[in-house]
């Protein structure tokens, strides 16, 4: 496919869109014969930023890359959009919240750490969004990106500092952080956080990705809130990758149920006809559950295999967002969507534009992406020793290492401490960049 011939290439236009490409330049490589317990059994209850992984636990991609991935049904914002009624809005709202964790499902590889000043920008005209990240922190690691819609009908913002710790048999990720949707046609700003991620089996087994915790999306204008419920999976039980919450007037009026797995999609129907579906369901489950031995309480090993492998659909339920398929190469892609498959694309053209602190232009991640397993291992680690030799030389100046694209602030809608854009961005003056690869 020409798309492909060019490794890490785009292809041209058809019909005045980019073509993205549907393939890495190299499938990823086996895990089989690799023991992470080896690095990881001193680390227990640790927090992993401070601790050198190796490059076969990573995927080819930075993180600042994998934030963008919120950006994957941003049809779902254009949709809100449109709606002119508040209830309908926060539904798209939601569900855009929702979809923008469920790239994660199956996606066991860990993101490239950033380099303090590097950045990454999307620009996304079929989709209808530009979007610019940079890494403002190292230690600790925090990432904040700005996106906005190529009409300048919403801005999407927000500040992210993953903690990852490690317990023993499973990775935990809690991404702390304020994101931000502003809507712009009607003047309305909504603000959440994202639930916590873990990634069970990390020493032995099949590894298996579980969301959990509450998401809470509250719109500043009219003081609605989605409240959302993200179920951790316990053995022999129906919870694995459950979502389900209500959306609620200021009053704390319930105005509409939500449910669905955050892997498959997400529907809405009215609070009693949901809560006599859960009366029922809830029934079902103890019957079951006293037909059979009390189960253990720990945390499950295996993946629990759910009950059936699509959402039950209450009756009168309106579908709010269904995940698009994978790519039928996925697997060998290290599990990417088609849109992540193409966040890493580069030709010439692109080169010559972009600033030389895109992670597109780093060496250890292309080379990764290539298929040059030693290459990436040298190269990341030469780039870690050339930005602890920064910080060090820096440290005798008494020099503030100062942010380029983002500056700390107050949320504009909750107080929140966050990171904001300094704007400028799009004006392609790049001078004056860190040399960091």
């Amino acid at each position: 496919m020409s798309e492909e011939k060019k490794p890490g290439g785009g292809g041209s236009t058809s019909n005045g869109i980019k073509k993205h490409r549907t393939s890495l330049p190299s499938p990823m490589f086996s895990r089989n014969d690799f023991s992470i317990w080896s690095i990881l059994r001193k680390c227990i209850g640790m927090e992993l930023s401070k601790i050198t992984m190796p490059v076969i636990c990573n995927e080819p991609l930075s993180f600042l890359q994998r934030l963008s991935e919120y950006m994957e049904h941003t049809y779902l914002i254009h949709k809100a959009n449109q709606c002119s009624d508040t209830v309908e809005r926060m539904q798209c709202v939601a569900a855009f919240a929702v979809s923008a964790v469920a790239s994660q499902w199956e996606r066991t590889g860990k993101p490239f750490n950033p380099l303090l000043g590097e950045t990454y920008e999307l620009v996304r005209e079929d989709l209808g969004f530009r979007l610019i990240s940079e890494q403002v922190s190292h230690h600790p690691p925090i990432s904040a990106f700005h996106a906005e819609g190529i009409n300048n009908d919403f801005v999407f913002h927000g500040s992210i500092y993953p903690k990852l710790k490690f317990w023993g048999k499973s990775l935990e990720a809690e991404p702390k952080g304020i994101i931000t949707l502003e809507l712009l046609k009607h003047k309305e700003s909504y603000t959440w956080t994202n639930p916590t991620c873990c990634i069970h089996n990390i020493i032995v087994g099949k590894l298996w990705i579980e969301q959990y915790g509450n998401m809470e999306i509250t719109n500043h204008k009219t003081g609605e809130k989605c409240i959302l419920n993200f179920k951790p999976s316990k053995l022999f039980d129906k919870e694995l990758h459950k979502v389900e919450g209500y959306i609620q007037d200021k009053s704390k009026k319930k105005l509409c149920a939500l449910y669905g797995k955050w892997t498959e999609c997400l529907y809405t129907t009215d609070p009693a006809t949901f809560n006599a579906f859960k009366k029922n369901d809830k029934k079902e489950v103890e019957e079951k559950k006293n037909s059979k031995q009390a189960g253990s309480t720990e945390e499950p090993d295996e993946m629990p295999l759910p009950v059936s492998e699509s959402v039950q659909v209450i009756p009168g339920s309106t579908q709010l967002w269904r995940i698009a398929p994978r790519p039928s190469n996925s697997a060998q892609m290290y599990n990417f969507t088609n849109f992540a498959l193409a966040l890493n694309e580069s030709d010439k053209d692109m080169e010559s534009v972009i600033p030389k602190t895109d992670c597109r232009l780093r060496p250890d991640i292309r080379a990764m992406e290539n298929g040059e397993i030693d290459s990436a291992s040298e190269e990341k680690k030469r780039l870690e020793e050339k930005q602890r030799a920064a910080r060090k030389s820096r440290s005798k100046t008494d020099e503030d290492w100062k942010t380029r694209w983002f500056h700390q602030g107050p949320n504009p809608y909750n107080g929140s401490q966050d990171w904001l854009y300094s704007g400028n961005y799009w004006d392609r003056n790049y001078s004056k960049l860190p040399d960091i690869y």
